[in-house]
This record gives structure tokens, sequence and C-alpha cells, in this order.
């Protein structure tokens, strides 16, 4: 079956009009590594929620359920199913049954949650521990810093992680579930910043190091987490998926930067989603 068709990926995520972030990124950069992603958006808004004033929102969870319902009755196969911002305990059950129907497809939870040390405004105790129970049946995570502690009952590091410490986040979250887990956004006591990544069936940890610049943009954990899951989709191994991700933010934000452009507005990937489409093999990792 394969053969006849692009390989397809649930992507269970909220839609913004503006601000280059959520689907509007991850259906361009998945759709252009080969990857056919069929949309199920969990809420749409006119922008993103970071500095644009007052946001139409409608949300959809009545439509997640009748969405996988509709899917069930064509008995429509996935190979992956990819989970992003929820916006309620009744969505992240919605999204078990998506992993439920989908019982062979690869499952990928961005546990996205929060950032800076801090909690995304309106997310409660009960929406934290939603989102964490669903994170324990995935096989991917791809949480950044902040998260990754939430994940853990932990309070969010303030200050840069010893490789030591990093590994030992990496396996405790990798004990709750995830085979391959990925954190984004890592300070290292040697200085670097880096994406780190435990790859349990290896038995191994990888680091890929960044350029820092002093800017930050929304949406680039999203197109972060797309571009890995589209990765092991097509069979790049956990690091090699982490490093091809990391490069391309590293261009785009490179590239964003350049033309000074409103940091709301999200990274230029319109003139950057050329690098995917070309198969170099990246070799920028490094073991952690």
């Amino acid at each position: 079956m394969h053969n006849t068709r692009p390989l397809r990926c649930a992507a269970i995520h909220d839609l913004s009009g503006v601000g280059r972030c959520s689907l509007s990124v991850i259906l361009p950069a998945m759709s252009v590594m080969g990857v056919q992603v069929c949309a199920v958006p969990t809420a749409v808004l006119s922008t993103h929620t970071g500095g644009f004033g007052t946001v139409a929102v409608r949300d959809l969870t009545d439509y997640l359920g009748a969405a996988l319902h509709h899917y069930e009755s064509l008995g429509l196969s996935m190979e992956c199913v990819y989970t992003g911002y929820l916006s309620s305990v009744s969505q992240a059950d919605l999204c078990r049954a998506f992993f439920q129907q989908y019982p062979d497809a690869m499952k990928v939870v961005d546990p996205v949650m929060g950032d800076n040390g801090k909690l995304y405004r309106g997310f409660t105790a009960e929406r934290v521990r939603a989102i964490s129970e669903l994170a324990r049946e995935a096989d991917v995570i791809t949480p950044n810093l902040t998260e990754a502690a939430l994940l853990l009952g932990e309070e969010p590091p303030t200050r840069a992680l010893t490789v030591g410490e990093a590994r030992s986040m990496l396996a405790r979250l990798s004990q709750s579930g995830a085979g391959v887990v990925v954190v984004t956004g890592v300070t290292l006591s040697t200085g670097e910043q880096a994406n780190i990544c435990f790859d349990r069936e290896k038995s191994a940890y990888w680091k890929s190091v960044i350029d820092y610049l002093p800017v930050r943009y929304p949406g680039t954990g999203d197109l972060f987490a797309a571009v890995l899951t589209a990765g092991l989709m097509q069979g790049d191994s956990p690091a090699m998926a982490m490093d091809r991700a990391t490069r391309y933010l590293e261009i785009t934000i490179k590239t964003t930067f350049g033309y000074g452009t409103d940091p709301r507005e999200g990274v230029m990937l319109e003139r950057t989603l050329e690098w995917l489409t070309r198969n170099e093999l990246p070799r920028g990792y490094e073991t952690l």
C-alpha cells in the first residue's frame, strides 16, 4: 500500500491564521518532506495568543471525535498520530482515542504546556496532568526544558545543566513511556545551547548544538517537532531527525533575523522550505 501513497500523519493541533505556528507551519514542513498531513484542528484562532490583542477563537473539541469517527468509517490508515497544543482535558482524552484507533501508528506528543519556567496562561493542574498522561502513551515526546520538568513533576531548572543532569532528565522521561525523548532549548554547563535526545533502543544520548541568537519567535517548537516527526517517518535515526530539525530551525531563524521582521509573525519558512527537500544527511549531532 505504501508505495501507492505518501506516508500519512494525523496532526492534532490548533490553527492560527496569523503568526506562523502550529498547523500553519506543520502542514508545509511535513508536506515538502513527503508526508501527507491530515490536519485535525483542536481550535481555530485569528492569530496566536502572543501579543496580537483580543483573538477570535473557536474551540473544536466536538469536531475531534466526529472526525475520528468518520476516519474509522472510511477505514483510513495512518502511519503517525502527532499531537500538540490541547485546550482541555477532554481534548487529551480524544487524542488517546486516536492513539487507540491507530495502534500501529508512531505516536508523537509535543506536550505544549509552558516555557521559560512558567505555565502558559490558562493552564490548570488538571490539564498538565492530562497532557502528562497522554505523553506516557507516546513513542516520541518533544518537550522544551520547562515542559520536561513539568512531565517529571519537578521545578524547571534555573541554571545550566551538567551533562550528567541532562542525561538523567532524558532517561527519567523515557522511563515513563517514550522510546525517543528530545528536549529542546537546553543550556549546558559547557556553555552550549543544545537540543538533546535519548534513543532508548540504542541506549544512546545525543546533542545538537545551536548558534544562539538574541531573539525568540513563536512557532519554532512546532516547526522543530514537525521536521523531527517527518524525518523519523522517512527513516531517519532519532539523532539524525533531531539534527535535521535543529539545522533547519537554525537556517530559518537566521534568515528571519536577517530580515528584521516583527518577531510576533514567527519565522519566514517560506524562504527556507526548499532546504527540507534536499535529502542531505545532517551530521551535526554529537554524543551527549
